[in-house]
């Protein structure tokens, strides 16, 4: 270990869970960056795809993985060798996955990756990690980082929050690269609120875009979703200025204008017509927002948080209401103050 705390990686490999697009994306940057990479996955015909042909073909076909990727099946094993783990397994996924090595986690720098709500419990990610392993260090990751345009080399910025300071510079350290810069945050909970809760208004921000909406409506929904996140994540008690950062406004933007974005094109799918199910399976992979927007609409219920973008999209998706009816109702809604993130009512 050295003086600061930070744990020394010339010779210990880096862990990243989940063999999907963002995992993939992340474990090659590291290989980038001279780091041999541990990338476990669950699906053994994957792993064996990547060892010989060096593709993801599932999830990110036509990039390379670097030689420095090492994929393998047995999580016990990879856990021994690696105290540095990105965590990047879907949100339904991952307390299953995780909790049969919760001793083995112990003392080990723990970052999520994953912008998901548990739907049971309204936790997120890091709270789970906490709960199955309260004696691990535990930050996230988090900002406009689209897993196809990370791995092409597309300048991007991220944010990686965590009360540990020497976890932060850690991830710096080892993440920071030629195309990827890294900064940091204390604001553990906002970050990752920012994460999940943009996934949501990217559905919509699909939908408006496959039916031909204009763009002075796009950017309203995008601003007022803004808004409206930011006036929930301040009643659970986020610092409202992470939301003006990478994680807030810039996440909302990729994932709300991209159509690289999949809750962007679970959207798109369902504004040309196709029922929810039918708009999932066409994506192949998971789309959080489709899960955060059940436990959301129920939570700011609970809470008395005013969130008409939420329940508007809720009514669509599980209630057979159309987007025109529901940005009908808006537009009929009294007109409060533009900004004000201490307000918990108006559109």
């Amino acid at each position: 270990m050295a003086h600061d705390g930070t744990l020394m990686t010339r010779q210990q490999p880096i862990a990243v869970l989940g063999g999907g697009s963002f995992g993939t994306a992340i474990a090659n940057l590291l290989a980038e960056n001279g780091h041999h990479v541990l990338l476990w996955m669950r699906d053994a015909e994957q792993a064996e795809s990547i060892r010989t042909l060096r593709q993801n073909p599932r999830y990110l076909k036509g990039v390379e993985i670097l030689p420095l990727v090492e994929p393998t099946t047995d999580l016990s094993s990879t856990l021994d060798a690696c105290e540095l783990v990105f965590v990047a397994l879907p949100s339904s996924a991952l307390r299953q996955a995780l909790q049969p090595f919760a001793t083995q986690l112990g003392g080990k720098m723990l970052v999520s990756t994953t912008k998901g709500i548990e739907a049971e419990s309204f936790m997120l990610m890091s709270q789970i990690l906490e709960q199955i392993a309260p004696q691990a260090r535990i930050g996230v990751l988090s900002g406009p980082n689209l897993a196809r345009e990370v791995a092409e080399h597309a300048l991007t910025a991220t944010v990686v929050a965590s009360q540990d300071e020497a976890l932060c510079r850690h991830v710096q350290k080892v993440l920071h690269g030629r195309t990827f810069r890294v900064y940091a945050s204390s604001d553990r909970f906002g970050v990752e609120l920012g994460g999940a809760l943009k996934n949501v208004y990217a559905i919509m921000a699909g939908m408006a875009a496959a039916l031909g909406m204009g763009e002075n409506t796009r950017s309203m929904l995008i601003t007022r979703a803004l808004a409206e996140m930011t006036r929930f994540a301040v009643k659970l008690g986020a610092n409202p200025m992470t939301f003006l950062g990478l994680a807030g406004v810039g996440d909302l933007i990729v994932t709300c204008t991209s159509s690289k974005s999949r809750n962007f094109q679970v959207g798109y799918a369902l504004g040309e017509g196709l029922s929810l199910d039918e708009a999932v399976s066409r994506l192949g992979e998971v789309a959080e927002g489709v899960n955060t927007i059940k436990v959301l609409k129920c939570k700011a219920e609970e809470l008395q948080v005013y969130m008409p973008l939420v329940a508007g999209l809720h009514a669509i998706l599980f209630e057979g209401r159309t987007l025109d009816q529901i940005i009908g109702v808006l537009m009929r809604g009294e007109p409060k103050t533009d900004v004000d993130f201490i307000s918990t009512d108006g559109f």
